[in-house]
Formats: C-alpha cells, structure tokens, sequence
C-alpha cells in the first residue's frame, strides 16, 4: 500500500511539474490575444455645454447653423468571429480578428443625431494594431454601397497591446486618416487601478474637405471670401491598462473652424469629450477581472502547481524507500527459553493436574558424595572392556 501510495504521489507531482513550466510558455500566450468571441462592448462619452456644426437639409433648401448643446458619444465595438474565420487572407488567419465599429453622436436635449460613422477593420491580436487588410472600410456619411478599401488604417485604433510599455506609440485619428505619435507621460491611478498616460496632441492640421463643402461654408459664415480651410486641433488623452492594453479613460478636447481666405474664422467644432463614470467603472471591472485571469495563468498557477508538485515528489519518493519503523515485518521472534530442563523420561504434565507429585530423591540424598555400586549382574566377554571393580568386601572374580 505504501508503495503504491508514495508511487501515485511521484506521478502527480511530476505532472504538475510539467503543468507548471507548460502555463507560462503555452497557455498563457493564448490568453494574452484578443479572442474570437470577444462580447460586443459599448463605450460613452459626454461633452457638455458643446458647440458644433449641424446642417440640416429640408427639400431643396440646406440650414447651417452652429448651435450650443450637450452631446453624448457613443462607440459600440462588435467582434465578427465568422467573418474573422472566412474572410480573411491566409497570412492573417490566426493572428488577426475582424470587427465592426459605429459610432453616434446625439444632442442629449433632443436626441438628434450630429453625426454618425461606421468601420469595419482587423487588428492583429497580441499588439492590438491596425492590420493591413484589403477589405476594411470606412463610412461616415452614412451612404449606401460604401467603396470596401477606401480607407487604410494603422497604428494602435481601439486599444494598446498586450503588456503595453512605457514608451511612445502611433494611434490612428479618423479625421486626418492617419497615425499620429502618442507619448507616454505618466502612470495614474484610475478607481484604484493603474494606468498608463497618453497624450497625443494635433495642432491646426488642415482637413481634406470636398470643395463643395467649402463653398457651402464660405457661402454662410464668411461671404466675402472665395476660399478657405477646415483646421483642426485635438489633444487625446488616453489612460491604458499595461497589462491587456484596454483603455480604461478616454478624453478629446477637439476643436474645428474653418478659416477663410478673408474674414474671421467660424468655429464648427468645441468638444470636450470625457468617459462617463458608468463606462470608466465598468472599464475598470473587466480589467480587474482580466488581469485576475492573466496572472492566475502567467504567475501564480505555474508558481502554485510548481510548489505543489515539488512537495508531491519529495514525499512520494520518501514514502518508497524508507525504512520499516521498528523491528523488521519478516524477522522470527526469539524462541522463550524453559529455564528449567525437561527430563526425556518424565511424565507429562497434564492440565488437569492440580497437585505436584514429589520427585524420588537419589540415594544418599541429594547433597551427599557416596556413588551408589553399581550392579553386578552383567559380565563382558570382550577383553577390551574392563571389568567392574567389586563393591567393598566383594572379591573379584574373573
């Protein structure tokens, strides 16, 4: 039994062993990508007291106006795992997954809408980055039979990578159309969780804007030019989890207005868009609980099952080869030695004998030195033999 025991615990701690050097290296690589079945996550951002520009269109008359309201974004995130599974190229199959993105901004006193945008893109699933995929796609007048690859994102989009590093990195802006540096500034805790600080700052960079749009705007705010530009400015500050690269806060003080060749610039844009309390707390949450995850599998499973399996080898090998406590299983017993001796020629002691018969006493009693004669009833023939010697006052006859 012992041996079996001390032989089970051998083979489950040598298991375990082999479990824990195995989490770190194959298991939890699968836990720090972005999954195929990722739920669908909606994040909220208020501006208040907001300015912007609404153009409303009523028949074949156009109203331009920039009125003052508070405006609530929302960005809904949808993961497509059959899309991911079917449509994309072969050297981004398992590396990268599809999703589709909308956002909507509303006037909370109305619920008009301000403006609206739709994407679909792949990010690789470790760095969290934009991938090259001929497919993606970007909407944001909300026209049908959008044109697929009108658009070529890079640069970190929607999150950080996987244990996100303190340095600069480059982050897509949907209005320029390309990745602008963020620099690391900082770590702060948000709700109790630390993060990292990004701050990416554009500066009066001017837009791509049909010309149509920009005669419609000289038309109303600036009459007296014949040309002008859409400037923008934004400084985006993003607080990121290091560990799964999720943003945990998000503000964007943005800022459009449109500059024409003559006469005073009209601001179309001046938002300060900042996480409500509700998406940063349950931002926060699910970072909690997916670093709770990472380090379970990462660090404290492979250092528990390692201790664990350690302790089972060491005491099932203990258990095979020590020794019998004691005297030995197998070893006979000595014999109970009868220190008094048996006469061959004595009678039986029965069990039903209660009374002990006297022993017959030699002659000459028991202390005395006289030998009793021997008997002299038997002669030899043999005259090797001695004779007897005759007992006191008998002559020796031959």
């Amino acid at each position: 039994m012992k041996l079996r025991v001390g032989a089970a615990l051998f083979g489950l701690g040598v298991l375990l062993l082999v479990f824990a050097a195995g989490l770190p290296f194959y298991v939890a690589p699968a836990v720090t990508k972005l999954p195929y079945d990722l739920e669908p996550t909606t994040s909220v951002a208020e501006a208040k007291n907001a300015r912007f520009l609404k153009i409303t269109a009523t028949g074949s008359s156009v109203s331009i106006e920039v009125p003052q309201a508070d405006l609530v974004s929302s960005v809904e995130v949808i993961p497509q795992p059959d899309d991911t599974k079917d449509r994309l190229p072969r050297d981004l199959k398992g590396d990268a997954v599809i999703w589709d993105v909308y956002q909507t901004v509303r006037r909370t006193d109305n619920q008009d809408v301000v403006s609206q945008y739709s994407t679909e893109l792949a990010l690789y699933r470790i760095s969290g980055a934009a991938a090259s995929w001929k497919d993606q796609w970007l909407n944001e007048t909300g026209a049908d039979g959008t044109p697929v690859g009108n658009v070529k994102y890079s640069g970190q989009i929607y999150k950080f990578p996987f244990g996100t590093a303190k340095r600069d990195y480059q982050v897509f802006d949907r209005d320029l159309k390309r990745a602008i540096p963020a620099k690391f500034v900082g770590t702060e805790k948000v709700k109790g969780v630390e993060a990292y600080r990004f701050e990416q700052r554009i500066e009066n960079e001017v837009l791509a804007t049909p010309e149509s749009s920009i005669q419609t705007l000289v038309g109303k705010f600036a009459p007296g030019a014949t040309s002008g530009q859409v400037v923008y400015s934004n400084i985006r500050t993003l607080w990121v989890d290091p560990v799964t690269g999720s943003y945990v806060n998000v503000r964007e003080q943005q800022h459009k207005e449109l500059r024409p060749n003559t006469g005073t610039p009209t601001v179309l844009l001046d938002a300060d868009f900042n996480y409500t309390d509700d998406t940063v707390s349950r931002s926060v949450e699910t970072v909690k609980d997916n670093r709770f995850k990472i380090g379970l599998i990462s660090f404290w499973g492979p250092i528990v099952a390692g201790v664990l399996g350690l302790l089972a080898v060491v005491f099932g090998v203990w258990l095979v080869t020590r020794p019998e406590g004691g005297t030995a299983r197998h070893r006979a017993e000595p014999a109970v030695v009868d220190p008094t001796p048996t006469r061959v020629d004595q009678e039986p002691v029965r069990d039903t004998e209660t009374v002990e018969q006297p022993r017959p006493q030699p002659v000459g009693g028991p202390l005395t030195d006289e030998i009793p004669p021997a008997s002299t009833n038997w002669k030899s023939d043999d005259p090797t033999v001695p004779t007897q010697r005759p007992a006191p006052g008998e002559v020796e006859q031959r």
